[in-house]
């Protein structure tokens, strides 16, 4: 399946329209004058919902299947534990390497206020836009390839998890994109620097295609699934459902959680 001209295409336009997304946050900055929170909220939380749905029952157990297939039962279900905890702790490795004065995750309390200028000085509101900008960038590799992959092995799979990631890239590029505005009073710049932090996903796509393009196998393909499940869960725990709760009440959090879940398992129920 990997080495279909149609299947990498599609992965990848999956992947780009998935990282391009953190502009859509930069857009959005110029047409409210105050974030919406509750609606923020539950769009986090639908995002958590479908990825911590899909992650479980679409490729932990796609990955177990195809592992026990290869491995035998007990030594098939160990591989795929150890690939979905690895995956964990790859991307919790990436989240520590960003400073947590500077997480790009804690995006609740920018909002563009209605009168009034933000007490920053311009250099250090264009240092929070370009630092928020790179460690976006930085953990948007793992999700590039976490979509690229999903949809290299199932169209559906990869279909969600993109819809998902973008939900929850558009607060990252308000994130970049209203320091950055304020520092410069430039939304061409605004934009264009939320717009370049989602080109990391599909660059990350790319590289680690290349990279791993050759180990591509039956074999490969059950550890990259549960590794993948692993890190869609990570996200929706340790950045999404945290900051929903932030942006909203608990309840309209979980609301939403609960309706991606509903909407991710009736949308397999019915496409299957």
């Amino acid at each position: 399946m990997f080495n279909s001209d149609n299947s990498i295409l599609f992965a990848l336009t999956l992947t780009l329209l998935a990282g391009l997304s953190t502009g859509i946050g930069g857009i959005i900055v110029f047409f409210t004058k105050k974030l919406n929170k509750n609606f923020l909220s539950a769009a986090l939380g639908i995002s958590a919902g479908v990825m911590i749905f899909i992650s479980f029952v679409e490729l932990f157990t796609e990955a177990k299947t195809s592992l026990i297939g290869l491995y035998g039962d007990k030594t098939g279900f160990l591989y795929t534990l150890l690939a979905f905890f690895g995956g964990m702790a790859l991307i919790a490795i990436i989240d520590n390497l960003v400073p947590a004065s500077e997480n790009p995750h804690e995006v609740n309390k920018l909002y563009i206020k209605k009168k009034g200028e933000p007490s920053f000085n311009k250099e250090g509101l264009m240092r929070i836009g370009v630092i928020s900008a790179i460690a976006i960038g930085i953990h948007n590799f793992p999700e590039g390839m976490a979509t690229f992959v999903s949809a290299m092995s199932s169209t559906k799979a990869g279909i969600s998890i993109a819809i998902a990631i973008a939900i929850h890239n558009i607060p990252e590029g308000i994130a970049i994109a209203v320091p950055i505005y304020y520092a410069t009073k430039s939304r061409g710049k605004a934009i264009t620097y939320s717009l370049l932090s989602g080109l990391a996903e599909p660059l990350g796509a790319i590289i680690g295609f290349f990279l791993l393009k050759n180990l591509f196998n039956n074999s490969f393909l059950g550890i990259i699934l549960a590794a993948v499940a692993g890190i869609m869960i990570y996200i929706s725990l340790d950045e999404l459902l945290p900051t929903a709760e932030k942006y909203g009440r608990h309840h309209v959090a979980i609301i939403g959680v609960i309706s991606g879940m509903i909407i991710m398992g009736f949308s397999l129920f019915f496409f299957n």
